[in-house]
């Protein structure tokens, strides 16, 4: 598996000058995504709907709004 392209604007361009915030989306070759975001599994697990669910491997992470709607445009509809 490896990263195919960004989806979205890079942290750059969405104004992180010194690299610390940067929420980012990957596609992958796989056809998946990754994403980088705050680490929040703590404070939202309790908070989930009944009908959802996580795997004790997967993290519930936040990806800042911007970033979320600057990529938009870039992820298929397929």
């Amino acid at each position: 598996m490896k990263i195919v392209r960004r989806i979205g604007a890079s942290p750059r361009e969405r104004g992180s000058m010194t690299g610390e915030t940067c929420p980012d989306i990957f596609e992958l070759s796989d056809g998946n995504f990754a994403v980088i975001g705050t680490e929040a599994t703590a404070t939202l697990d309790s908070e989930l709907p009944p009908d959802a669910a996580r795997a004790h491997y997967e993290r519930i992470v936040i990806v800042s709004r911007e970033t979320l709607v600057r990529a938009k445009a870039d992820i298929p509809d397929k």
